[in-house]
């Protein structure tokens, strides 16, 4: 079974929200999940994003792949994080 982390899409028509998930690759978009990793809302400014690093860190070392778009966005989720920590 291979594991992709992937957006899967929730919200209204026009209002989209997506969590991220851990996932079979053969699973549709919105289908079946091994786990919610997080959250991704793109309809704020800037946009709204919770995620759990040590899970998305435990998912890759077990050898899920991220899809290009969950790799910028933990990408930016891991940059918001240091300039937090830089600040306080």
């Amino acid at each position: 079974m291979a594991v992709r982390i992937r957006l899967a899409r929730y919200g209204a028509k026009k209002r989209p929200f997506y969590r991220i998930v851990a996932a079979d690759s053969q699973c549709r978009r919105d289908g079946r999940f091994i786990e919610t990793i997080g959250t991704y809302n793109p309809c704020v400014n800037p946009a709204a994003i919770d995620l759990k690093l040590d899970r998305y860190d435990h998912w890759t070392g077990q050898g899920a792949k991220p899809t290009e778009t969950v790799a910028s966005i933990v990408r930016k989720a891991r940059g918001q994080v240091q300039t937090e920590t830089t600040e306080g």
